[in-house]
């Protein structure tokens, strides 16, 4: 494959960069562990054509896809802004506009291609059995369950929640009312949230697409981890070049060089595996392989990176007022996001050992 970004790629990138870079600031972003969510950020993003570019034309989208998506993403990393992207266009509007039809696609996918609402997802993490179950009732399904932690759940307007039925899972969309939410904070926002359903009624199914939708998260997190650490170990770089002790600048000493040097590889890892796995899944090629891969690199590698910009960085990287600080605990929870690495690398052995086909 080639690894060359395409001219989309590129030019949407710089845009959402210019626009992020102009509107993030520490006061947006207000203190550690409040926030996660900027109205005013997602409405600019919609009206600069950032969040409808890359979903299809036949729902008034630019005709872009994941590859362009992943691009967009890799840039909310860099500038660690707080919209629900990857919820709102990576899964959710993208899983209407493919399993949907045009009357769902202008219910859910018009109003966040303007900046309006927001789409949050329902998936247990890897490995992890389903939270809700549904039953068929008449013309629709009755929904029951509860999942903790669903990210951008606390400010969503509408939700894709995959539930078990006899014989295996769909996903079905429901509207806020119909969703008992409580706020939850996490490690760096408070944006996630606790989703109950008490025999909630959903008529509309997008069918068995929980793998399909978890894989798009996986390589979603994986694009934003990207930006993450590379943007933290720019920083940690830019630090060890300033900073001196017993009048020697931190970046000349062999141990300092080295961390850093092991970081740079890891930044690369990322980037590569990610878009080997985002390259397969756009083709419509078997990734599952290349995904776990990705997530594994995004996790180990990250937490490795972060780790080491702290380090560097000493008593001003713990200081969680400090710009370096966000980055380290985006990079943690991006780590854990839809299960950690070692966990989807073990099931993905256990389904390759079952069907080596």
């Amino acid at each position: 494959m080639d690894f060359t970004l395409t001219e989309a790629q590129t030019d949407l990138a710089s845009l959402t960069r210019r626009i992020l870079t102009d509107k993030v600031t520490p006061d947006v972003l207000g203190p550690h562990g409040s926030g996660g969510y900027d109205a005013p950020l997602w409405k600019a993003l919609a009206q600069a054509g950032v969040v409808d570019a890359a979903l299809p034309q036949t729902v008034g989208g630019g005709g872009f896809g994941l590859l362009e998506q992943c691009s967009v993403l890799a840039e909310i990393g860099r500038a660690v802004a707080p919209v629900p992207y990857l919820t709102s266009v990576v899964q959710g509007a993208a899983a209407v506009a493919e399993f949907g039809d045009g009357r769902l696609a202008e219910r859910w996918i018009v109003p966040v291609f303007r900046g309006e609402q927001v789409l949050a997802v329902a998936l247990p993490d890897f490995g992890v059995p389903c939270g809700f179950t549904a039953e068929a009732d008449g013309d629709g399904w009755r929904l029951t369950g509860a999942q903790t932690a669903v990210a951008s759940g606390a400010f969503a307007h509408g939700f894709l929640v995959e539930a078990a039925i006899d014989g295996g899972h769909q996903v079905f969309l429901l509207d806020r009312d119909a969703v008992t939410v409580s706020p939850q904070r996490t490690v760096d926002h408070a944006d996630a949230a606790l989703v109950e359903l008490t025999g909630a009624k959903s008529a509309v199914s997008l069918g068995d697409i929980g793998e399909w939708l978890r894989l798009r998260g996986t390589i979603g997190v994986c694009a934003q981890q990207l930006g993450v650490v590379e943007r933290a170990l720019e920083l940690t770089a830019a630090y060890a070049r300033e900073r001196k002790q017993f009048d020697h600048l931190i970046g000349s000493f062999q141990a300092v060089r080295q961390r850093l040097a092991d970081a740079y590889v890891d930044v690369e890892a990322v980037r590569l595996t990610l878009w080997q796995a985002a390259w397969r899944l756009s083709e419509g090629l078997p990734a599952a392989e290349e995904v776990a891969t990705a997530k594994f690199w995004a996790a180990e590698a990250g937490h490795r990176v972060a780790h080491t910009a702290v380090h560097v960085h000493g008593g001003v990287g713990i200081d969680v007022d400090h710009t370096l600080h966000r980055y380290f605990v985006a990079a943690k929870r991006l780590e854990f996001t839809l299960g950690g690495a070692t966990a989807q690398l073990r099931g993905l052995g256990d389904l390759l050992a079952a069907d080596p086909a």
